[in-house]
């Protein structure tokens, strides 16, 4: 029988991995310039985290997470979104006693859910997330937004907006919380099975159903920032200013809840109407999750964090022609069996001098092997034969100017570095 890739997963072959490492090392540059420390946690973690930390009302956790039992019998879940184990490490490695009370770390990598496959959307996608916790402050919220602008920047996404919304304290939630119940109240018969399971534990999720998105008692439902406590809506008219001071384009949109239940104060959420995403498109988003860490069994300690789905960002790669990569150094063309075992020699040499390398391993002639050098891109050809090898001596072409020189073999290196700084430059 044949095997295939489970339904929602797939392969990253060669040819499409490099642009997988392309968006990494951006991401990797940009984390380092504000100084975020990279974070690596389990793929795996007891359920009974993401069931406290995201919120049992949650889509994600009701519907679609991967929790099975080990052979212990402990339910373990297939980690669904990256905030909870970083929280989840912060209170277990103690980092709250660290001496830099803000501590700033990003993940990267795969991610889990039981979602209905679809263009951009798998059941095992990728996320670049960033985690800013220790210090509750708007002057934190903002760059935590800047720094996801920045990203999309980076990319070179056009027609790209910053929508921001406030969900308030614990005072303005409580408060928003009884506003919406005596909203929805007269209209729980007509709304999904969901939504009247999350009327008496978390309203708030109501407003993110999909189902009843088009509902008429969405359009009218209440609008946290008119129930902010004064020390609330201080908080967000700061984030609001500091933006303004920064020339950072935004939309308050009040419909903004974001889908996990750890949020508090400033959410938000990259819009892009760049063709390469289509209108309208969700790039990433995040917010302030005050009571997460503390959920978990930490001091009260506040957070402010992000998150991009990768797959969605190497849509604004994919446009890139393929020239623009950088191929092969040199690609080594022995003819005979004397002649491989020197190309092995020489091939090992170049590696170690930090050189891009690889070699005929199939013993075809020439034409055949010159053609392999068009398909890497090879700088140099490196071509040997018997004479060659008896000579001790290799051909070297330079596939961008057809110039070709014979060369010592104690020469080769020195030939190719002279070559390269003389103004010859890959193309």
């Amino acid at each position: 029988m044949g095997y295939s890739a489970p339904r929602g997963t797939v392969d990253i072959l060669p040819g499409q991995s490099e642009k997988w490492i392309k968006l990494e090392q951006l991401l990797r540059t940009i984390a380092a310039n504000y100084n975020v420390k990279e974070m690596r946690t389990p793929i795996f973690e007891h359920a009974e985290l993401f069931n406290r930390a995201v919120g049992d009302t949650s889509d994600v956790v009701s519907k679609e997470m991967y929790t099975f039992q080990d052979k212990k019998g402990r339910y373990i879940s297939l980690r669904p979104e990256g905030t909870s184990g970083i929280a989840r490490a912060y209170v277990e490695n103690k980092m709250y006693g660290l001496p830099e009370k803000l501590q700033k770390v990003y993940y990267m990598g795969p991610m889990f859910r039981y979602e209905r496959p679809q263009n951009g959307r798998q059941r095992q996608f990728h996320q670049f997330g960033v985690e800013m916790l220790g210090v509750e402050s708007p002057y934190v919220d903002v760059e935590c937004m800047l720094m996801a602008v920045t990203v999309v920047e980076a990319l070179g996404l056009q027609n790209v907006t910053l929508h921001i919304n406030s969900l308030g304290d614990n005072e303005s939630r409580d408060a928003y919380r009884e506003a919406l119940k005596d909203h929805f109240r007269d209209h729980l018969d007509e709304l999904c099975g969901d939504c009247k399971a999350r009327f008496e534990k978390n309203p708030l999720r109501i407003l993110d159903c999909k189902v009843d998105a088009k509902h008429p008692a969405m359009k009218t439902a209440p609008k946290t920032i008119d129930y902010l406590s004064e020390s609330a809506k201080n908080h967000f008219d700061k984030v609001c200013t500091l933006l303004d001071d920064l020339e950072i384009d935004y939309v308050i949109d009040t419909n903004l809840v974001r889908g996990l239940d750890y949020y508090s104060h400033t959410v938000f959420e990259i819009i892009s109407d760049d063709p390469k995403l289509g209108a309208g498109a969700t790039v990433g988003g995040g917010g302030r999750y005050n009571g997460l860490i503390e959920e978990i069994g930490g001091p009260a300690t506040p957070g402010v964090g992000f998150a991009f789905g990768m797959e969605r960002l190497l849509l604004a790669l994919d446009d890139e022609e393929d020239e623009d990569e950088d191929g092969l150094d040199c690609y080594i063309m022995p003819l005979g069996e004397e002649a491989k075992d020197l190309a092995m020699q020489i091939i090992a040499m170049l590696r170690a001098n930090g050189f891009t390398c690889e070699m005929d391993h199939v013993s075809r002639g020439l034409k055949g092997q010159f053609k392999s050098a068009d398909r890497f891109n090879a700088h140099f050809s490196i071509i040997l034969g018997e004479e060659e090898v008896k000579n001790e001596v290799v051909n070297i072409k330079c596939n961008h100017d057809k110039e070709q020189e014979v060369v010592p073999l104690e020469n080769i290196l020195a030939h190719i570095e002279n070559h390269l700084s003389g103004g010859h430059e890959h193309e």
